[in-house]
């Protein structure tokens, strides 16, 4: 075998074989275990980009200038042959003059020359091949993947040159030609505006921190139709823990996130029925059960008194407890009529009309109080609805306003509409004298709950708007403070 070391052949027979392999785009090495001294070829110069001389022909220069460091151990390995005559072939990248690492085969032999043990081996560019390999294996993981994972569609972020791959099925999903080319930052703009920071963040946090996302986003396609997609990433880090890949799936799940939210919605309003069922059971229970007792401890004590005067006593606390347990029977009428009177038919009613109705009816109260009164309905003025539920709702919230005024100044009351994301509020203020929401915030829209000192407070109005509007599909939240007043704001729809 001819080993050069770039300009001395070592034989006329060897010289001739050497240029045959040169010919070949193959390079030829030897290397003496003993003595550590290197030979290479001419050809192992040229497949390499470089002129005989043009770089140092040694062991050390070999492993750490030529030789990709990730690939020495594999090439370590294959020279660690235990028995003579063995041949051993591995893939490593080299570093070429011009056109950066490459990959070549390497064939290794160990043999003895005179006693002398010694390595050859030979070097082979395989590049090209090696290329195709390496693209044809990713383009099936990447498919094999997304089958596997949804189906669907695939995507895959290059870290290190932040460039976007995506395959067919999700140009679909996008609703866009698969001949584009989307930048990370176009691609991730169609989501909504809520859910777009969602989705950058979960990218950034693949890439510094290699953590994995899987998200259910609303998305915009390009045709500006909204739907649900679920995106998934998976980092692939290198040798050092570093992101250097993001591969993922983009999956249309609008039908079945939409038959859940559905669902989940559905959910959410048998377990408030139930819970307004069993609060209502509990009540009729606790409010009968204590009328009807004092009930017959008044009529025992009637029986059994034989003055006429304590009779006539007896007799007045009777008719009094009398009168408060049709009182109660009223109440609980009120509150089972809200869940009847849910399928009557809803109307299109005037905010400012139904308002201005309930302002008259109350007027004596507001002129005895001197309280000012202000509206505007304009950002929404009508609404479809329960008159009835509408009139009641604000019958109670102003009432209450006025009965809980602050008396060192004029009662100041505001009422308005607001509409967002097709929801209407109604927000409702006063300056009143407040709750204290640390001890009673969660008591407020309870049955029979006060909280101040007013000898005319029965705990049932809030009690039953807070009813009325949660029959409607809506909600409605308090926030107050002592002594400067209180905010009721009303998802009506």
């Amino acid at each position: 075998m001819s080993i050069v070391d770039g300009n001395n052949f070592y034989s006329d027979d060897a010289s001739h074989l050497a240029q045959i392999i040169d010919q070949l785009n193959a390079g030829i090495w030897e290397y003496n275990v003993n003595t550590k001294e290197v030979k290479w070829s001419a050809g192992f110069y040229a497949i390499l980009g470089y002129k005989p001389g043009e770089i140092e022909c040694s062991y050390n220069s070999f492993l750490e200038e030529l030789l990709y460091h990730y690939d020495k151990p594999v090439f370590l390995k294959s020279l660690h042959t235990r028995s003579p005559n063995q041949t051993n072939t591995v893939e490593v990248r080299l570093l070429t003059k011009n056109t950066g690492y490459q990959w070549f085969e390497s064939t290794t032999k160990k043999w003895e020359d005179n006693g002398v043990p010694k390595f050859t081996g030979s070097l082979v560019n395989i590049n090209k091949a090696k290329i195709l390999s390496l693209r044809s294996a990713q383009n099936d993981f990447i498919f094999n993947e997304t089958g596997n994972i949804a189906k669907i569609s695939g995507f895959e972020i290059n870290v290190p040159t932040m460039s976007l791959w995506l395959s067919k099925e999700a140009f679909d999903i996008y609703e866009l030609n698969d001949q584009l080319k989307l930048s990370i930052e176009e691609a991730v703009s169609f989501f909504e505006p809520q859910h777009r920071p969602l989705m950058s963040q979960a990218i950034d946090n693949a890439i510094k921190f290699c953590k994995p996302y899987d998200l259910e986003l609303l998305f915009r396609t390009a045709k500006n139709n909204v739907i649900w997609v679920r995106a998934k990433g998976l980092p692939i880090i290198d040798d050092f823990g570093k992101c250097v890949t993001i591969r993922g799936i983009l999956q249309d799940i609008d039908s079945n996130k939409k038959k859940g939210l559905v669902l989940q919605e559905s959910i959410n309003s048998l377990n408030d029925q139930n819970k307004r069922l069993q609060n209502f059971a509990y009540i009729v229970s606790h409010n009968l059960r204590s009328h009807s007792g004092n009930l017959q401890f008044m009529v025992n004590l009637h029986q059994e008194s034989d003055s006429a005067e304590d009779r006539a006593e007896l007799f007045a606390h009777i008719k009094s407890i009398s009168q408060s347990l049709s009182t109660t029977v009223e109440h609980l009428n009120e509150i089972v009529m809200i869940h009847t009177d849910i399928d009557k038919e809803r109307k299109t009613l005037s905010f400012e009309d139904v308002f201005k109705n309930v302002v008259s009816a109350l007027q004596s109260n507001v002129a005895a109080t001197d309280a000012k009164i202000d509206y505007d309905f304009t950002a929404c003025p009508v609404i479809d609805y329960i008159p009835a539920y509408l009139e009641s709702i604000f019958q109670n919230l102003l009432t209450n306003s006025l009965k809980y005024r602050h008396m060192d100044r004029q009662p100041v009351i505001t009422c308005r509409t607001i509409k967002d994301d097709n929801h209407i509020y109604l927000l409702f203020e006063d300056n009143g004298i407040g709750i204290d929401m640390d001890r009673y915030g969660d008591k407020v829209f309870g049955m029979y709950k006060t909280f101040h000192q007013n000898t005319d407070a029965k705990g049932i109005g809030l009690f039953i708007t807070r009813n009325q509007v949660e029959s409607m599909g809506g909600s409605i939240k308090l926030d107050s403070t002592v002594n400067v007043g209180t905010k009721f704001t009303i998802k009506l729809v």
